[in-house]
């Protein structure tokens, strides 16, 4: 039997939304273990000069939980 759980985090990027979702995963797998998926929660612009200045998202990231190697919880 597999658990998994859900965490959220944050990510910008000066280029996309593209690029935020893949620092957010690259960040996160590393220090997050058997990473699943990842749901895009919300997306975000900041303006500044009434140009976009940075892509923000909020995801969603599943991972499995491991099993306790000495067998309890």
């Amino acid at each position: 039997m597999a658990v998994a759980r859900v965490i959220e985090i944050s990510s910008t990027s000066d280029k996309s939304f593209e690029d935020a979702i893949e620092q957010g995963i690259t960040r996160a797998s590393k220090t997050v273990r058997q990473l699943r998926s990842a749901w895009v929660k919300e997306q975000e612009v900041q303006i500044e000069g009434g140009k976009i200045s940075r892509y923000k998202v909020n995801l969603l990231v599943t991972f499995v939980l491991e099993d306790d190697a000495a067998g309890s919880l």
